[in-house]
């Protein structure tokens, strides 16, 4: 078996296959992991195919060694580096689109753009702590011209550490208005994921403990005392076996007192 694929915030779960039918397990808080990780390669394909309930979701194995997916395996979403300076050649571009602001703990903010109608669902993807509706825009070429000309002082992205670190941390409210006070947001959103904890995780990859809860695609763990967090991307292309493996990882400060 091997983690070929997961499913982020809002319903989050991993997902096991071993060139055949899917298996999703999905990351409710209290569930106990027991996977113990082997070596890593390409987590291949996922396809559906027709079956005789309807759709199954499928796995086609890959043995490539570049994990967690090969050359031929590898996808690029051609938006992603967007600024608006294109004949907007998807049907997508022509669809309406808005303007968002994101904040992580206690004082990242970002600038973001995606269709009306995944608004929340792509803030929890993304694991952001509150967010604000800025602005509608005809097409996607225009909304994002204007998330190009606010580069300069907003980032597009925000880094896996620093979200590890936000989640301990509560957002710097002073910050967070006097950035949607020169925007005078549509709506505004706080964003609630059903846990919180008291000190900073420990960043591992490990699929063994009991889920603690899953903010974007960091799941947390506990595990004999200590707090983890894992970016499930980490686990992609893992062969895995049933039952906790032993190995050293490093214990939080805070089970030290």
């Amino acid at each position: 078996m091997q983690f070929v694929g997961y499913d982020r915030s809002p319903d989050p779960a991993l997902q096991l296959a071993a060139g055949g039918p899917v298996e999703r397990v999905a990351l409710v808080s209290g569930t106990t992991l027991e996977y113990g990780l082997g070596d890593r390669h390409c987590a291949g394909a996922l396809v559906a195919e027709d079956g005789d309930g309807g759709d199954e979701l499928r796995h086609r194995s890959c043995t490539a060694s570049r994990a967690p997916y090969c050359r031929d395996h590898t996808s690029t979403w051609a938006c992603a580096r967007c600024t608006g300076n294109c004949d907007m050649p998807l049907e997508n571009c022509a669809r309406e689109h808005v303007l968002y602001l994101a904040a992580f703990a206690p004082d990242t903010f970002k600038v973001g753009v995606t269709k009306p109608g995944r608004l929340e669902t792509r803030l929890r993807e993304q694991g952001a702590d509150r967010a604000a509706l800025v602005e509608h825009f005809p097409d996607g070429r225009a909304a994002r011209r204007r998330e190009a000309a606010l580069a300069d002082r907003l980032p597009d992205r925000v880094r896996t550490p620093t979200k590890v670190a936000a989640l301990a941390r509560t957002v710097n409210t002073e910050a967070w208005e006097a950035l949607l006070a020169e925007f005078d947001p549509l709506e505004t959103f706080d964003l609630d994921y059903g846990f919180t904890v008291a000190d900073r995780p420990v960043r591992e990859t490990l699929a063994t403990g009991t889920v603690v809860g899953v903010q974007g695609r960091l799941l947390v763990l506990e595990n004999a005392g200590s707090t983890y967090a894992v970016d499930l991307r980490d686990l992609l292309g893992h062969e895995v076996t049933d039952g906790a493996r032993d190995r050293d990882i490093q214990s939080s400060l805070g089970k030290f007192g």
